[in-house]
């Protein structure tokens, strides 16, 4: 009887197994036929088109959408998610924007005779530094130098940075409901100390820099006076730079920058609440209208209409159709962006051998003869900065000159990489130096204690067995802070070299001190003030070159990654858009303080520096959002 049972359970399993078999078949043949027809489809579509010049009318309005981050270098999206979140109409990470891209539309548009006007839609601009904002700014001004088009800001709201470019248009134009808030520069962290008391855990610090903040947060409660005062001197140094060059645009003085509440709330009062009318009352506009007004602001006035409108990226189309052939002779474009990380890293990010291999391959092309390293970037792990830097040795002993633009960061890793180029251009707003050196432990073994988990054994050396679980032996301390006061006398004898200063002198503007371009060209840490154009330009007048093309050089995609790259994006083009799109999501400030501690924490676990020395700014941060 029991045989007949167990006969039966395994005829019914097997049964179920069959079936299963089949719909798992059935399932994957559906999808395949799926993805084959959306392939002939997208790839016929593209075909059909990809050979078709970009056209557009005469008397064309460039509108200048500005959705997201504006970035130097772009970070790497997965493909399959970016499709799959923009067919749903919702996206888990901030979309970016090259700043190059931003500035070749509009230098292009200037001498377009199609392109009549700018218009400024910024809604969507998130994070930007200053630096960048002026490049974009100068672009603009230069725009309506150049070609006397006019230049339109319409918004419903403006942000700082928003407002900074808006300021830089002919006309700004905001909705009656909308507001503009000017709010500064700031810098306020999150401190863990007595939080990691309770938890029993053990911060061991190695700094060498009485303004190496970096690592305040896990030894203090609160901002040392050293730390207010450094951040105190860079910071109003930015606010100084934003007031005066928004104050030239608008033709305003400082009053009309309310810094005291005291001030706003008088000036609010007497408005009756009323945003809109304050930055009327404020002159940071010139008119209110709702969207049906400006619409017909637009076309009775100005003469554009909607229909007349070409979006950034297809401009950017027509500009790569248009663009003259490449000349022999190029000035090579290697961008360090991001954290500085041992080993290869993604774009969005630095990695000391990849970034070293870009530039070895700049090195090795015979066309190419000046490069520039275009950084971007707040530091990270000493070695890789070396490992960078080291290359760069190699391209000065080639014959070739190497330059520097600095964008919104170059500090700590930042500077080190730069400081063996032949030449080092900053932007004023730059931040920069923050020459000094630390390392930090977290030992847990009291937490582990109080859990009754406990660490034992036996090693050969008492080197052996060192770990996040054990206490940290008195004679390791002292090695690891004599290790890292060697990286500080290395960072000292490098700038020291490096920008003809003796080692007291570099010492005394060092010490983790962070510094605005502006001032690190005063003290003699950056060579010449300007932006990324100055600084291609002085690279071609280093090799002596007139006529040239300027390139990217990046890591290539090759092989499957390649091909499914190219489909996803003809998907996204042939593809309808989705019916309903996402609206940007604020979250809660209880939400923010959560992100921002768990991406700091997630942050300082990549960190991969085989010694677990950093030059590192964390200050920086501030100035990317």
């Amino acid at each position: 009887m029991s045989s007949e049972i167990t006969t039966n359970k395994n005829w019914f399993f097997d049964l179920i197994r069959a079936c299963w078999g089949v719909l798992n078949f059935t399932r994957k043949a559906i999808l395949n036929i799926i993805f084959i027809i959306l392939a002939v489809i997208i790839f016929g579509a593209i075909s059909s088109k990809k050979d078709q010049p970009i056209i557009f009318s005469d008397n064309s309005v460039l509108e200048l959408k500005l959705v997201g981050d504006i970035v130097e270098e772009k970070a790497v999206v997965d493909p399959y998610a970016e499709l799959m979140n923009d067919a749903l109409g919702a996206t888990n990470t901030r979309k970016e924007l090259l700043l190059t891209d931003i500035l070749n539309a509009i230098d292009f548009a200037a001498n377009d005779k199609k392109i009549t006007m700018l218009k400024l839609d910024l809604h969507g601009l998130q994070g930007a530094g200053l630096s960048k904002l002026q490049e974009v700014a100068n672009a603009i001004k230069q725009f309506k130098k150049t070609s006397g088009k006019p230049v339109v800001a319409y918004g419903d709201f403006f942000t700082q940075s928003q407002y900074y470019l808006a300021s830089h248009a002919d006309t700004v134009i905001l909705h009656p409901m909308g507001s503009i808030i000017l709010d500064g520069f700031g810098r306020y962290n999150t401190y863990y100390k007595s939080a990691l008391e309770k938890l029993n855990v053990n911060s061991h610090i190695f700094r060498v820099g009485t303004f190496k903040s970096a690592i305040e947060p896990y030894i203090r409660d609160d901002m040392s006076e050293a730390a207010k005062e450094a951040n105190s001197q860079w910071l109003n140094e930015l606010w100084d730079m934003y007031k005066t060059d928004v104050a030239v645009q608008r033709d305003l003085n400082e009053s009309h920058f309310d810094e005291k509440l005291s001030i706003f709330y008088d000036k609010f009062k007497s408005v009756d609440g009323d945003f809109s009318d304050l930055a009327l009352t404020n002159k940071w506009i010139d008119m209110v209208m709702t969207h049906q007004e400006f619409d017909a602001y637009m076309k009775q006035e100005l003469n554009a209409s909607k229909e007349n409108v070409i979006t950034l990226n297809k401009y950017l189309d027509f500009v790569d159709q248009t663009f003259p052939v490449l000349n022999a002779d190029k000035v090579a474009i290697v961008v360090a962006s991001g954290t500085i990380y041992d080993g290869n890293a993604k774009p969005g990010e630095i990695g000391g051998h990849s970034t070293a291999k870009l530039l070895k391959d700049a090195r090795l092309d015979d066309s190419v003869k000046a490069i520039v390293l275009r950084v971007d970037s707040p530091g990270g792990s000493a070695f890789a900065s070396e490992i960078i830097r080291n290359e760069i040795e190699a391209i000065k002993a080639s014959g070739k000159p190497i330059v520097t633009s600095m964008s919104t960061l170059a500090a700590s890793g930042g500077y080190w990489i730069a400081a063996s180029t032949d030449k080092i251009w900053a932007s004023p707003s730059t931040i920069t130096g923050s020459i000094g050196i630390f390392g930090m432990f977290l030992t847990y073994e009291e937490t582990l204690a109080k859990l009754g988990i406990y660490t034992d054994g036996v090693g050969t050396t008492e080197l052996a067995g060192l770990s996040s679980a054990r206490k940290l032996p008195s004679e390791m301390k002292n090695i690891i802070q004599l290790s890292i006061e060697n990286g500080y006398r290395q960072f000292l004898n490098l700038v020291s070299q490096e920008r003809d200063m003796t080692v007291k002198e570099v010492d005394k503007i060092a010490q983790g001190r962070v510094w605005s371009g502006q001032t690190a060209k005063e003290l003699g840490l950056v060579d010449e003030l300007g932006y990324f154009d100055d600084a291609i330009k002085g690279a071609a007048e280093l090799a002596g070159l007139e006529d040239y093309s300027v390139i990217t050089i990046q890591e290539p995609v090759v092989g499957f990654d390649k091909i499914i790259q190219e489909f996803l994006g003809m998907a996204k083009v042939v593809l309808p858009a989705p019916a309903v799109q996402a609206t940007e999501h604020r979250p809660n400030p209880f939400s923010s303080l959560v992100n921002q501690m768990w991406n700091e924490a997630t942050g300082w676990l990549k960190f991969n520096d085989p010694k677990h020395m950093y030059i590192y700014c964390i200050e920086c941060e501030a100035l990317t959002k």
